[in-house]
């Protein structure tokens, strides 16, 4: 919702002050279909060349993340905080009963009451594959941190590549704009012989072509960058408290001060309080007995 206000704040801002100011927009919607397509058309195309099928997808599917905003709640990091308690008193319990939980994970009873957290597989693998991995008596905790680091890291990377898409396309759509500004600048010249009326409407439908290019790339594209920047990273929040979770564990750390570490490390507005995650915590210990 906040992303749909900001962009009809834009239109209304730029336009309303345009016409208050005694604009036309006569001009400009004469111009905008043929100026869009060379400039529009051009981004696209130049888009398509610097991403392959998956990119584009990637991109076009990120685009989303502008209006529905980070996909991790409170309510989610709160059921993470519980799932993570359940295996690791299960493992310390019972390792072997873990076994099945974390080699079949969408037949886990414990990982059922966490649909959301099981519909992520990146979440599941992630917590798995350390869970796995301390089974495994890890002599040297600091191994599985630095490839959790590793890993989260590359995972990141691959998340952010939308982002950077946008961002590639904002930084050339103002050259692209001054490139149909000249096309217009050839055109003009080319009727030279016309009335000052007419060369006057045809110089203001050339700098259309600059001031969409700008337009779009600093009131539309690049804000779309930055807005997918900060859910991508946001959410990252979400694996980076599975990643200081399970790593407490591996250091064996009491299961209570595990979860608190995931909880301190949750962010601000999306961490439960304490006494909020004992509750929550107090029915997980009564659904397991």
């Amino acid at each position: 919702m906040i992303g749909l206000i900001g962009i009809a704040v834009i239109f209304i801002m730029v336009f309303g002050g345009y016409l208050l100011a005694g604009g036309k927009l006569a001009i400009i919607l004469k111009s905008l279909p043929f100026e869009m397509m060379m400039i529009g058309g051009a981004a696209v195309g130049a888009f398509a060349i610097s991403n392959d099928m998956s990119g584009i997808k990637h991109t076009l599917k990120d685009v989303g993340k502008v209006f529905k905003g980070p996909r991790w709640k409170h309510d989610d990091y709160r059921d993470l905080l519980c799932l993570l308690f359940e295996l690791i008193r299960l493992a310390r319990s019972n390792a072997v009963a873990l076994e099945e939980h974390i080699e079949d994970p969408p037949s886990s009873g414990i990982f059922q009451r966490y649909p959301k957290i099981l519909k992520d597989q990146e979440a599941i693998d992630l917590i798995c594959d350390t869970l796995r991995a301390a089974s495994m008596n890890y002599d040297d905790p600091h191994q599985v941190e630095e490839v959790l680091e590793k890993r989260m890291e590359a995972n990141l990377h691959h998340a952010m590549h939308g982002s950077h898409a946008l961002q590639t396309v904002a930084d050339g759509l103002p050259a692209l704009g001054i490139v149909a500004a000249v096309l217009g600048v050839i055109k003009t010249m080319g009727s030279i012989d016309q009335p000052p009326e007419i060369l006057g409407k045809m110089i203001g439908g050339a700098l259309v072509g600059t001031f969409l290019g700008v337009f779009l790339a600093y009131g539309l594209v690049g804000p779309f960058s930055a807005k997918v920047k900060s859910v991508v990273e946001e959410d990252a929040h979400f694996y980076q408290l599975i990643r200081e979770v399970l790593v407490a564990n591996l250091y064996n750390h009491a299961t209570n001060i595990c979860i608190e570490v995931g909880r301190q490390n949750t962010p601000s507005h999306c961490r439960p309080s304490f006494s909020e995650l004992e509750d929550a915590l107090k029915e997980v210990k009564q659904d397991a007995a």
